[in-house]
């Protein structure tokens, strides 16, 4: 099988829906070595909500997963993103290179939430 070629700063897959299920499938597609962390997130995030309540657990479950999704659609940016945060658990914080791969992690997060709330 002959995987189909993708321009590095094209999505793979579509923008999945907001969705534990539509955010699960999605993730199984462009980083399925996360699906354990996302279900213990799903559960620790249910387990809160109940405790207190709100919903605000879950409503933040599904903005962090879909932030997570969104970065790994595209592989230019989840390319930067592995780097960022390669360099950011090897150098010392007090190395300028840190702060760089802080900035750039930081920027990836905010330019995928932006791109979730403006389409």
């Amino acid at each position: 099988m002959t995987a189909a070629y993708v321009e590095p700063g094209e999505p793979v897959i579509s923008r999945p829906e907001t969705t534990p299920p539509a955010l699960r499938v999605a993730l199984a597609r462009v980083a399925p070595h996360r699906l354990g962390e996302m279900e213990r997130q799903k559960d620790e995030a249910i387990t809160q909500a109940t405790r207190t309540g709100s919903l605000r657990p879950i409503a933040q479950f599904l903005e962090t997963w879909a932030v997570a999704v969104e970065i790994a659609r595209v592989p230019a940016s989840a390319a930067r993103l592995r780097a960022a945060e390669h360099t950011a658990r090897t150098v010392d914080h007090d190395d300028p290179a840190w702060r760089e791969a802080m900035d750039e992690i930081r920027d990836l997060h905010s330019a995928a939430r932006e791109s979730l709330h403006r389409e």
